[in-house]
């Protein structure tokens, strides 16, 4: 139990950590308001780049949670996933270009921008490890019993995960972004602008380690 609510905390820790990160989206919610001079256009600007990263945790939750229900490949699946995740983050380490495309998006599209901003960089990648691991099947659940508990549970898990992740991530980024709109402003942004690139390549292969470890040796 006390695991478990580790990695439901660390689901709701990776939603705060990515609002936080300005390369989720939150300065083009503060540039949406500042150009159309509506404070209503801010919180429109983060829904619309809260159903962007929905979309993205799901699409790369689900085919996980498909894959989970060969039951006897648990570990594989899941130090697999580990691994997948660790190399992205070494990917990033080594690559600090920002993807091109992504300038290429309209900025009224931030529903698009940000479901590409999430996959680009790896976001759902690092709900992966956590996922499968509050998935994770327990020692007295094998054949049938534990194959059906999986196909009626792990799809709703994936979502309830995705969901709680991007609340998470909405309300952290949408306070920043509250801040940055009401009181400091964009030239405060300017002035102080933190580059996380390295920081997000390292917490994904720590992620990633982290899935690994646990698959082998902890929950």
């Amino acid at each position: 139990m006390t695991s478990l609510t580790a990695l439901w905390g660390a689901v709701i820790f990776s939603g705060v950590y990515h609002g936080l990160n300005p390369g989720m989206g939150w300065p083009l919610a503060v540039s949406a308001a500042l150009m159309e001079q509506n404070p209503r256009a801010l919180p429109r600007a983060l829904a619309m780049l809260a159903v962007g990263h929905f979309v993205a945790m799901i699409a790369i939750l689900l085919p996980f949670s498909l894959m989970f229900f060969l039951v006897e490949w648990e570990t594989e699946i899941r130090v697999g996933a580990g691994i997948i995740v660790v190399a992205m983050g070494v990917y990033l380490l080594l690559n600090r270009r920002h993807p091109k495309f992504l300038a290429r998006v309209h900025p009224a599209r931030l529903a698009l921008w940000s479901f590409l901003a999430a996959m680009a960089h790896g976001a759902g990648l690092m709900l992966v490890p956590i996922y499968l691991g509050i998935c994770a099947i327990g020692p007295d659940e094998t054949g049938h019993l534990a194959a059906q508990a999986l196909m009626s549970g792990n799809v709703v898990t994936a979502f309830t995960v995705a969901a709680a992740h991007t609340l998470a991530m909405t309300v952290a980024g949408g306070v920043v972004a509250a801040v940055i709109y009401v009181w400091l402003g964009l030239k405060f942004l300017s002035r102080t602008w933190l580059n996380l690139d390295v920081v997000w390549a390292l917490s994904l292969i720590l992620v990633g380690a982290f899935g690994i470890w646990s698959a082998l040796y902890g929950h």
